[in-house]
């Protein structure tokens, strides 16, 4: 791996250089080990930054994607990702913690995002386990993916968007939608990496501090949700998030602790 901060991607129209110096320039801030690669279009920055892990690149690699055709949440759901609007990125990791304790990874993320946007002004929530909120609109998610020795992170971060597709403009916003303000995407990045430096490191020992961030911007807590888990749906009211990472839910069968659940809906 080239040893320097920034790797562009020459195929690209007089456009998209003008955009890529804008992010090229900020890159040579990011802290160590972090550098990035643009690239000018990509199907998925996780299929192909775990191609690149799986090739030998390094810890901290972030690829961005001026143009990303076909990103995806969990569960395989498409993310909207309009060029030139949004941040489309991945992030390649090699932790040295045991495995089991990887998926802290997204709560480590989702904590990064939510300070890196609330140091552009608007408030900012988690929504267990991996998606950023403003009020109740989602500003944010994440796709945490592990490999054999390593785990690439997928954000999609709605910057400058304003008109989102009718199936998710009631539940979706922007830092643009927030602040009135068209802040450039590049600073945007380099907040999120910054404080990624930071929270990554604190899925082991720091694990507390780590989780006590997360709690007091947890957006279920003390609300009645539904929720999606391998064994079915359950509902209940969040009672919190157990010490390792986990969702606190009381069901009428007692208090459970939810290691992961999909389509988390607040009920009240």
């Amino acid at each position: 791996m080239k040893s320097v901060k920034s790797v562009v991607n020459r195929s690209q129209t007089p456009n998209d250089f003008g955009i890529q110096d804008e992010f090229s320039g900020i890159a040579h801030h990011f802290p160590d080990p972090f550098r990035l690669l643009i690239r000018e279009t990509a199907d998925s920055t996780n299929d192909d930054l775990s191609s690149l892990a799986c090739g030998g690149a390094a810890d901290g690699l972030v690829l961005l994607a001026l143009r990303q055709t076909a990103g995806r949440g969990r569960r395989g759901a498409v993310w909207f990702s309009p060029p030139g609007e949004s941040l489309a990125l991945s992030i390649l990791v090699r932790p040295q913690e045991p495995k089991a304790l990887w998926p802290r990874l997204a709560l480590a993320t989702g904590l990064a995002i939510a300070e890196a946007v609330e140091s552009f002004g608007p408030p900012t929530g988690i929504k267990w386990p991996n998606d950023v909120w403003i009020g109740r609109r989602k500003i944010a998610g994440i796709l945490v993916e592990a490999g054999p020795d390593f785990a690439i992170i997928g954000i999609g971060l709605n910057v400058h968007t304003t008109d989102f597709p009718p199936e998710v403009s009631e539940i979706a916003t922007s830092l643009s939608l927030e602040t009135g303000l068209q802040i450039p995407r590049a600073e945007v990045l380099a907040a999120v990496v910054r404080r990624f430096a930071i929270r990554r490191n604190q899925i082991g020992s720091e694990f507390t501090d780590l989780l006590n961030a997360v709690r007091q911007r947890c957006v279920l807590t003390d609300h009645r949700v539904s929720l999606s888990t391998s064994s079915g749906l359950k509902q209940g009211t969040v009672e919190g998030i157990a010490q390792g990472g986990e969702l606190l839910l009381r069901t009428d069968h007692g208090l459970e602790c939810l290691i992961q659940a999909d389509e988390v809906r607040i009920l009240d």
